[in-house]
């Protein structure tokens, strides 16, 4: 996994452009192969026995929503080693962002499993046995407004936003100086080509199973991809500073061209 350098010229001004040649890890593989199972799974499942799929595939607390919890845990833990190890030399923005993701990932983790409530056997407040769809202690199944908070939080909005992180923003990263200063001083990860290509391979499977629950195929492949973008984002040397070993000897990224 070894980082290729460009310099891409502009006029009378060379640009030191930061990529990762497409050779993926093992990992890698792996997990786009694991994802692609899920789905595989879910798709010939639904169609032999629906009920199967229904009550023991994509259940409550069964197999599949456990995968979710894992690859946000990693995520989380990720984030923490990008905050403590590598946060030397790095602005407060960097470090804010990577705390959020930690944050983040943590409770996302927490909510998918109501905070530990089915594994420990404990009974839920009465407020969230009233306001709660599923009667579980979480935030995510609360009913405001006749309307469940996740239905809402996801909106049509939210997709939009994460399209365009998907598509656009790695198009303007490779293409605009001033963004991509913007984005590495603040620690956003980058995803590569291939992250952006499987994550709409995987909205674009969905389409394979015509029911409500096909969600729950969506939620852990999206959380396993976005765990993949965390991990080996398309600006690594921002996190992982080993990838700048190999740096070649230039001493800004910016270089005029001598006429």
């Amino acid at each position: 996994m070894k980082p290729l350098w460009l310099i891409r010229r502009r006029g009378k001004v060379s640009e030191l452009i930061i990529m990762r040649a497409l050779k993926l890890s093992i990992f890698e593989y792996v997990i786009l192969g694991f994802v692609l199972l899920i789905v595989i799974i879910g798709s010939i499942s639904f169609r032999i026995d629906p009920v199967w799929f229904v009550d023991v595939y994509v259940v409550e607390d069964g197999f599949v929503e456990n995968l979710t919890v894992l690859a946000l845990l990693t995520a989380c833990f990720t984030a923490l080693i990008y905050r403590v190890k590598y946060a030397e030399g790095k602005g407060r923005w960097y470090k804010t962002m990577m705390t959020f993701v930690a944050v983040a990932a943590f409770f996302i983790a927490g909510e998918e499993i109501s905070w530990g409530q089915r594994i420990f056997n404990v009974e839920s407040p009465e407020f969230f046995q009233v306001n709660n769809a599923q009667q579980e202690t979480n935030i995510h199944n609360m009913v405001v407004g006749g309307k469940k908070v996740n239905k809402i939080v996801f909106s049509q909005m939210l997709y939009g936003s994460v399209g365009l992180y998907l598509s656009l923003f790695p198009y303007l990263y490779s293409r605009k100086q001033g963004l991509r200063k913007f984005v590495d001083r603040h620690g956003i990860p980058v995803p590569q080509w291939y992250q952006s290509l499987s994550c709409l391979l995987l909205f674009a499977s969905i389409l394979l199973i015509p029911h409500g629950k096909n969600a729950e195929i969506l939620e852990v492949g999206i959380t396993y991809l976005f765990m993949l973008i965390l991990l080996f984002p398309r600006n690594i040397q921002l996190f992982r500073p080993a990838f700048d070993e190999e740096q070649p000897q230039i001493g800004k990224l910016k270089l005029l061209q001598r006429s």
